[in-house]
């Protein structure tokens, strides 16, 4: 809450990471759901497996996902289109990240830049990396 309350105090619009902003884009996926209970066919048994694929590629058994997605105060900010995020947040709790959890964090922001939050006896530090490569 911490973090979430600094980048709003910021001037940020701040929403979780994977949830939604209004229940319209989930009521319109809900309503294709139903539509296509009604047509019991082969192209239904397609699409069950291509869910039960998506299912098993987005499951994560590290469980390193970001936190919060970041948006640029804008006085034209509507959450059904909430637009391009500036910013992802992942907030660090205990342990320092591994490289493989860094690379799997920066490959679910999907080129978006990731800045990882720390908070310690109330301050908050944000931390980000970028890609160095040493002369050879």
């Amino acid at each position: 809450f911490v973090v979430y309350r600094h980048l709003k105090s910021l001037g940020y619009i701040v929403g979780r990471h994977g949830i939604p902003w209004s229940l319209k884009t989930v009521r319109s996926s809900l309503m294709l759901l139903e539509d296509s209970s009604d047509e019991k066919s082969s192209s239904q048994t397609v699409l069950d497996a291509s869910i039960c694929v998506q299912l098993l590629k987005d499951l994560h058994v590290m469980e390193v996902k970001p936190t919060f997605e970041v948006y640029l105060p804008n006085s034209k900010f509507r959450k059904t289109s909430p637009g391009d995020r500036s910013f992802v947040v992942y907030l660090a709790r205990g342990h320092p990240l591994s490289r493989f959890e860094m690379a799997e964090l920066g490959r679910q922001c999907e080129g978006i830049p990731l800045k990882i939050g720390h908070v310690d006896h109330g301050r908050v530090s944000f931390f980000s990396f970028d890609k160095a490569e040493l002369p050879v």
